[in-house]
């Protein structure tokens, strides 16, 4: 995990006090509502038990149109083919829609694209084909913005379409019949937070006249597409994914019921996070790996055999997905070794030959959470290189990636995720291209930032707080689990379990013990040792044993001082702005290190036989002697002498020290040179 900045939520007490008064709710509970920016009885009521839907979806431009155009293809018996896409939010979105029209219009059917081959969006070839077929209309669910070639040649094939979506419009839309999207300009809708299902479903609203009915019928599908593409869980999000999940829960879906058993959840009540890390994962696996046919036929299914035959097919696509994320993990380190340059970047671009591209992307957000700035993996075919990208906020990669557009064939996306393609041979000329306009847009990169809710003492982590959290439920993008700091924290023990995958750490303070799980942390990356005080942020969850109920403790970042971890933020900026040629400062002489302090990096590190963990544990070795900054620059000219050896994996950092021979000049490394210089 990258560091992060710890953001404490503003209090406003006397509004959570008003909260308390006039809602009759706990003081915590009226905290943790006050800092998601509820003022009134109104807005609290909504939000924690509001159950309508209340955008209406005529406020969308061009829904009259598409509702026209539809309502006489279904009285018209008119050829009708659903477009969707082969993730879980475009399959979701296909058989909601194919499922109500089939029930208007035997004529229906869908197509799903394979990802590896045809890949996102509707092609010319694709539409060719349908005119071959007779269709007569065509109707896009998560995708189409900007398929404006695309449309053209079904007008001229006399094909109509409809286009659905909810990714940003490029400057010109496409030519179509209807062009369905609350990103527009034009758009009315009060809400424009939904995923590509969200829209679907909207749709359907319109046509059926009956968004009671059309709730009750597909929210478990909303609500699974919605989840897995992080959509924020406000407005009428929350409506739709609270719905859907008591649906999933009920059963009513024999695909989703199958999925949730193959995936060891058998009995097990569904929640956001669950439905996010267990079905929505397996959904997506099918498309990634090449068959986004299964799932939409898993979610279609009536049959329960057949139910379970497919979620055991797909959950094995998602044991492959998992051992080719794997292999393609490491070679992306291998390449990142190869080039330790590309970590200086404000935009890290990393290139391989044939990746598989149905995994590039979560992969991308992998190094992003490893090394804490927009990352961009490119996977370099024969005939075109592919890309999938992920930012942290307040960097908008989709605007970073259209500023390169005369050398892409083709992209989309949004501020935090984007697509790209390109012709090969200009992928060097893309890295320059989209780090030149990060340095000229953003003299400083955002940090990636930890909000939390609140502090809380020990003995305030009871059974009755976790009422407070779980009212708030549907937790993820716009309404995540609330983060909570611990300060000042006794390590009393710490656990490797899991076969040494986990860390359990045993914590005091105040003659209160807490026992906390750190998941996905291996003990070697661990900046802490028993005896140290640190603080801590945690999720807090409620666990079930054995008829025991306990709070669960979930880690999500451990700092020794919020003041350190500021200046280590700032100081990896400094150093990636030194190693790209910019000098952050006039005065080069202050950041030129010292022989004694270049002396005494050197023989720490000899002594320890180098290090191995948490880049901030280096300060520990230290004992804070030096600043971050000049500890980095230092060792970057050690390492340039060859008198280090070391690996940045982001969140750790292994060093060598290999058996020197003889003296080596410092003052002839390149770092050592370019300060010198601008002394």
């Amino acid at each position: 995990m990258s560091m992060k900045k710890w953001e404490f939520a503003p209090l406003d007490k006397e509004r959570a006090a008003a909260l308390t008064e006039e809602c009759g709710i706990d003081p915590f509970l009226a905290i943790l509502l006050s800092e998601r920016g509820l003022e009134t009885p109104e807005d609290v009521e909504n939000f924690l038990y509001g159950n309508e839907l209340t955008d209406d979806p005529f406020s969308f431009m061009d829904m009259d149109l598409a509702v026209d155009r539809i309502q006489r293809a279904i009285d018209n018996g008119d050829s009708i083919v659903i477009f969707g896409d082969y993730d879980a939010d475009g399959i979701t979105a296909t058989v909601l829609l194919y499922t109500y029209l089939q029930s208007k219009n035997e004529k229906v059917s869908y197509l799903l694209p394979q990802r590896d081959g045809e890949g996102y969006g509707l092609h010319l070839d694709t539409i060719k084909k349908l005119a071959e077929d007779g269709v007569n209309l065509l109707i896009t669910v998560d995708n189409g913005i900007a398929a404006i070639e695309e449309v053209e040649l079904a007008n001229s094939l006399g094909i109509d379409v409809v286009i659905t979506d909810h990714h940003i419009p490029q400057d010109t839309l496409p030519q179509a019949v209807a062009v369905v999207d609350p990103h527009r300009k034009d758009c009315e809708s009060a809400f424009k937070g939904y995923a590509g299902v969200g829209v679907a479903f909207k749709l359907v609203c319109a046509l059926e006249g009956d968004p009671d009915w059309a709730l009750n019928e597909y929210a478990d599908l909303v609500a699974l597409g919605t989840l897995a593409d992080i959509m924020p869980l406000t407005g009428e999000n929350r409506v739709l994914v609270r719905t859907g999940l008591q649906k999933i829960n009920e059963g009513v879906r024999l695909g989703l019921s199958a999925l949730s058993e193959a995936a060891g959840g058998a009995g097990k009540q569904q929640t956001s996070s669950s439905a996010v890390f267990t079905l929505a994962p397996r959904i997506n696996a099918a498309g990634r790996m090449g068959n986004p046919q299964a799932a939409a036929e898993l979610l279609l299914s009536t049959d329960k055999e057949t139910a379970k035959t497919l979620a055991e097919t797909i959950n094995t696509y998602n044991q492959e997905r998992q051992q080719t994320e794997a292999s393609i993990l490491e070679n992306v380190y291998e390449q990142i070794d190869k080039h330790p340059e590309w970590l200086n970047d404000r935009v890290l671009v990393v290139d391989g030959k044939d990746w598989f591209s149905g995994v590039i992307g979560i992969l991308a957000a992998r190094l992003l959470e490893r090394y804490g700035k927009p990352c961009i993996l490119l996977s370099e075919l024969p005939e075109k290189v592919k890309g999938s990208g992920r930012s942290i906020k307040g960097f908008p990669l989709f605007e970073a990636i259209s500023s390169c557009a005369d050398i892409l064939t083709s992209y989309g996306g949004h501020e935090l995720a984007a697509g790209v393609s390109m012709k090969p041979g200009h992928v060097e000329e893309f890295r320059k291209r989209i780090n030149a306009w990060a340095e000229e847009h953003y003299p400083t990169m955002p940090n990636p930032v930890l909000h939390i809710d609140c502090k809380l003492s020990p003995k305030q982590v009871q059974l009755d707080i976790l009422k407070s959290i779980e009212v708030l439920e549907p937790f993820g993008s716009g309404n995540p689990s609330p983060v909570f700091a611990l300060r000042n924290m006794f390590v009393k023990d710490i656990a490797s379990v899991g076969n040494g995958k986990h860390l359990r750490i045993s914590l005091e303070r105040d003659n209160m013990n807490l026992n906390a799980m750190w998941f996905h942390q291996d003990i070697q990356e661990c900046p802490f040792t028993i005896g140290d005080t640190i603080h801590v942020a945690v999720t807090l969850d409620r666990n079930e044993f054995r008829g025991i109920t306990s709070v669960s403790i979930i880690v999500k970042d451990v700092l020794f001082s919020e003041e350190d971890r500021l200046l280590w933020l700032e100081s990896n900026q400094q150093f990636d702005s030194i190693c790209r040629g910019v000098i952050p400062t006039a005065d080069g002489v202050d950041l030129l290190p010292t022989h004694d302090e270049l002396a005494t990096i050197y023989r720490t590190l000899r002594s320890h036989h180098g290090f191995c963990g948490n880049p901030e544990g280096l300060e520990r070795l230290f004992n804070h002697q030096l600043s971050p900054l000049t500890l980095k620059i230092g060792m970057e000219i050690l390492r340039q002498a060859d008198l280090l050896v070391f690996k940045n994996l982001g969140n750790r950092l292994e060093i060598e020290v290999p058996t020197a021979e003889g003296k080596t000049d410092l003052s002839k490394t390149p770092l050592w040179k370019q300060l010198a210089q601008n002394a």
